[in-house]
């Protein structure tokens, strides 16, 4: 768990990704990993996603591929047997994180309040999901979250774009982002794996100039 949390942490940006179809799966990692983000959230918004993951696990060992809007341990059992290596749901689901931690499985349950932060320390979790983090109010809300919880480290999703991903990542509290601007519908649904191979070069030079060179 503590080294798909390190490499997420690394990479700085965690594409997140709805497939309507499976056989865009493939080029669709491979497009993000030569951009030079090689890792992905497939959310279980479609009937694909499952079949996603498959698919590049089983092609693309070398790219991170995780499972998001996992709602409930059955959602986290599918995902982990195609083969995702961590689990993101968009709220704290108390029987999804132990199913996670019986299996040594990374799960980053979704958090918008203090309360559902406290929640995920008294099931021992570290590192969360900010959703929707633009909606419930940014980087103003997130900087006003952590003040009380300094052990906690955040992945605000929801809302971030190029524009504000930099703004984010300079906050103490974030260990990484999520965003789905690189994988918009009508990119996938036209295959336009070229310009989604140029938003992820975009958005990994923006990862560098915080973090540094990551592998």
């Amino acid at each position: 768990m503590d080294s798909v949390l390190e490499r997420l942490g690394n990479l700085g940006l965690i594409p997140v990704v709805t497939l309507e179809r499976p056989e865009d799966a493939v080029p669709l990692a491979r497009a993000l990993a030569e951009g030079g983000l090689p890792c992905a959230e497939i959310t279980l918004r479609t009937a694909s996603a499952v079949d996603a993951i498959r698919r590049i696990s089983a092609e693309l060992p070398e790219v991170l591929i995780g499972a998001g809007t996992v709602l409930t341990p059955y959602d986290a059992q599918r995902a982990v047997e195609a083969g995702a290596r961590y689990i993101v749901s968009p709220g704290f689901e108390a029987r999804v994180v132990a199913w996670c931690r019986e299996r040594a499985v990374l799960a980053i349950p979704g958090v918008a309040t203090p309360t559902e932060i406290m929640a995920a320390l008294s099931e021992d979790v570290r590192t969360v999901k900010f959703f929707p983090a633009e909606t419930f109010g940014g980087i103003r809300t997130l900087s006003a979250l952590a003040a009380p919880f300094p052990q906690m480290r955040f992945i605000p999703t929801g809302g971030i774009t190029a524009e504000n991903l930099l703004q984010y990542l300079r906050l103490p509290c974030v260990h990484a982002c999520g965003g789905s601007w690189l994988v918009k519908a009508d990119l996938v649904a036209g295959r336009k794996f070229h310009e989604i191979a140029r938003l992820a070069e975009e958005a990994a030079r923006i990862v560098r100039q915080v973090r540094g060179q990551f592998v």
